[in-house]
């Protein structure tokens, strides 16, 4: 059950930013250069002689959307009723409520808002299977609600409407509908982010997709079709979120200017159970910051770099899925001789997470800025995919329970 008292706080938080970015907006008019907050100009054909002009004010910055998980768990998915600062667990995604508190409002013309991203989505989305071509054409085609500049979102759009509170589905169905209409494994829809690598399924033609359901992104075969292989696909339309503005800070750290976020420029070679990740994060002072924890697994996503992969088919685009101001430990040898070749690893979110509707959480969501592999190490759901997976050795065995020791990737708040 949520905490009313720490949402209420979230709630706050989010409306102080909200009012900031105002404010910002308010005195930067004057600035012709000003990039942060753009206007949209009013399209004559979005309106009616009964309305006012539509004019949207859209926030370009990388704003943190919370992940909506509130409850603390422990590696069991034993709900934790509170765990203080130097106990076990502590530094998970429920002890900091990271973000802005998600809000939407329902437009009543079968589109939501997201009042903190300035994105407009498609309420209900199309009930056909798409490949992942045939959904861009039905999103560039769509005219809806008396808007035509509808197109397919990115990765990081989609799943910043992801809800990690309950799961299956990880989508606030308060405003967002399911184009099946049921709680499945299917739900999987289309982001415009075409694969840069070689998958098992799809070779070199595959491309990125969010599970509504079951909270993943997956690389699945682009030209795969019908109720089996096709996806769904929600539209969006609005202004350009989820950009990075990095600076090499020169300390071993990077800063995302546009999330408000400093990362350790590497991951220091080691990996630890979920757990031990939790701890190691609370108890690193990289470049003489004390600050440091695990990020959750918004936060860690909103790094990914689709245009990189182990298995790029261009030399230009290979690496691991992560702009190259950053490092990636190569896995080593012995993994590498079991398949791994040239490949890079996973990296430990805060997130908790079960395995399927009702079970506990002893699962947690990680990246993989290497191959998302199969049991043979094969690239099979791309670089930039996000799983999960049990939080120690000794958790239950579930699909893609692969790697229990994972490494981690340092975040701080800038201000």
């Amino acid at each position: 059950m949520k905490n009313l008292a720490t949402i209420k706080t979230a709630n706050l938080l989010s409306m102080f930013i909200i009012l900031f970015s105002a404010l910002a907006f308010v005195t930067s008019c004057s600035d012709d250069d000003n990039d942060e907050i753009t206007e949209a100009t009013t399209d004559d054909d979005n309106t009616d002689d009964d309305t006012t002009s539509d004019i949207e004010l859209i926030i370009n910055d990388y704003l943190q959307i919370a992940t909506g998980q509130v409850t603390l768990y422990d590696n069991d998915g034993e709900v934790l009723s509170s765990v203080n600062e130097g106990e076990d667990f502590y530094g998970q995604d429920a002890t900091y409520l990271k973000g802005a508190a998600m809000s939407y409002t329902d437009n009543g013309d079968g589109t939501v808002t997201d009042n903190n991203t300035g994105l407009m989505w498609q309420q209900v989305p199309s009930t056909e299977n798409y490949t992942w071509s045939d959904a861009g054409t039905y999103c560039d085609d769509l005219e809806f609600a008396d808007y035509d500049d509808w197109r397919m979102p990115t990765a990081k759009e989609l799943f910043s409407i992801s809800d990690f509170e309950s799961g299956w589905p990880y989508l606030d169905t308060d405003f967002f509908t399911l184009a099946s209409g049921e709680v499945t494994k299917d739900e999987q829809y289309w982001v415009n982010n075409h694969y840069v690598g070689v998958t098992v399924e799809g070779g070199s033609d595959a491309a990125f997709g969010v599970n509504h359901v079951t909270g993943h992104i997956k690389a699945y075969s682009a030209s795969a079709s019908g109720p089996i292989g096709g996806k769904y696909v929600r539209a969006v339309r609005g202004g350009d979120y989820g950009t990075n503005d990095y600076t090499d800070n020169g300390d071993g750290t990077i800063s995302d200017n546009n999330s408000g976020l400093m990362w350790a420029q590497d991951d220091d070679g080691v990996t630890l159970d979920w757990e031990d990740a939790l701890a190691y994060a609370e108890s690193s002072n990289k470049a003489t910051y004390t600050d440091w924890r695990l990020p959750n697994v918004k936060e860690l996503q909103s790094i990914v770099d689709y245009s990189y992969s182990p298995t790029a088919t261009d030399s230009e685009n290979v690496g691991p899925a992560i702009d190259p101001l950053f490092s990636c430990t190569q896995l080593s040898s012995d993994v590498q001789e079991a398949g791994y070749d040239d490949d890079y690893g996973y990296y430990w979110t805060g997130t908790s997470a079960p395995f399927t509707s009702g079970e506990p959480y002893y699962y947690a969501w990680y990246v993989a800025f290497g191959r998302a592999v199969n049991d043979e190490g094969e690239d099979f759901h791309g670089a930039g995919a996000v799983r999960f997976d049990t939080k120690d050795e000794d958790g239950p065995a579930g699909e893609d329970a692969e790697r229990y020791y994972n490494y981690i990737r340092l975040v701080r708040d800038i201000n």
